[in-house]
């Protein structure tokens, strides 16, 4: 092994012999869906990191596997994103080997037209735009060429959807992680922006009172307490939540005997600032304590409002 002190493992006791830690890494190509692909996993209740530089993934490693850590799923995404340190990701990857880290690699791809239309859809600069789109993809490809070859599992998503890729994932590494839950994805949006089209159900909240034009409330998020307060406390809200409720403790059966395993549930307000903000996450708490569900919270709108 290598005397590159930036691979000194951390101090302290270690327990990897009593508590196995699960580590999955994932990369590949812009574009390709790792965003995805790392949302699935913490759906899963990984512990995720994205973009991590690969000089930090034996000392994370090393920190997961201490002694009085609840941790023992990690899944980390390593791309170009990370520049000139992206290069030391390989001397990492053997330092867990040397060291008895088990981890898994995932590797994300897809034909040039897919990527090229994507980046067009969504109007986000190529990691590499200092070439032109098309080189910078071949430039990556290169690039990661090494890493593809020694990947546990390579997947094309070029005919992919997002949901598709979801399940993909779910039916290879993640298969052993489905148990005889429903996973329920909770999702707010704002109307204004569009439907999410990833959506099973969609619950539409504008029939409450928008605190858009309150002004105290009007820059406020979901998630605050004066939000939380005047939405929640608005006739028929809590009402709203107690039949979605029902709602889903009565599907979660019937979806689990016909093998679909998870739901995107979907809150809609005008802006996805307040209203659903408040009501996917107040619905969140209402099923903790459910054991046939398995619920998650996204805001897709939310960031919008910087």
């Amino acid at each position: 092994m290598s005397a590159d002190r930036r691979f000194v493992p951390m101090t302290g006791e270690r327990t990897t012999e009593e508590r196995k830690l699960e580590m999955t890494i994932i990369s590949g190509l812009s574009g390709a869906g790792k965003s995805e692909a790392v949302a699935t996993f913490e759906d899963m209740g990984y512990f995720c990191i994205d973009n991590l530089p690969p000089q930090m993934l034996p000392r994370v490693a090393d920190l997961f596997a201490l002694e009085g850590s609840r941790v023992d799923r990690v899944a980390l995404v390593f791309d170009v994103r990370g520049g000139k340190y992206f290069e030391q990701l390989g001397e990492a990857l053997t330092f867990l080997r040397d060291s008895g880290i088990a981890y898994r690699l995932l590797f994300l791809e897809a034909s040039d037209e897919a990527l090229v239309a994507r980046y067009q859809s969504s109007r986000r600069p190529h990691p590499l735009s200092q070439l032109s789109l098309l080189e910078g993809i071949e430039t990556e490809r290169n690039l990661l060429s090494a890493l593809r070859e020694i990947a546990d599992v390579v997947l094309d998503t070029s005919n992919l959807t997002p949901r598709e890729l979801r399940r993909r994932l779910e039916e290879t590494l993640l298969s052993e992680e489905l148990t005889g839950q429903l996973f329920v994805s909770l999702l707010s949006f704002g109307y204004k922006f569009g439907l999410p089209d990833e959506a099973d159900l969609v619950l539409d909240a504008r029939f409450l009172p928008n605190p858009h034009w309150i002004p105290e409330l009007r820059l406020l998020t979901g998630q605050d307490a004066a939000v939380k307060e005047y939405v929640l406390e608005r006739p028929g809200a809590r009402e709203f939540l107690d039949k979605v409720a029902d709602l889903l403790r009565f599907l979660a059966p019937r979806f689990l005997s016909e093998q679909k395993r998870r739901v995107v549930l979907a809150i809609g307000c005008t802006g996805g600032r307040h209203r659903s903000v408040t009501l996917t996450e107040s619905l969140q708490a209402l099923l903790a304590s459910e054991a046939l569900l398995v619920t998650s919270v996204s805001h897709r709108d939310l960031e919008k409002y910087g």
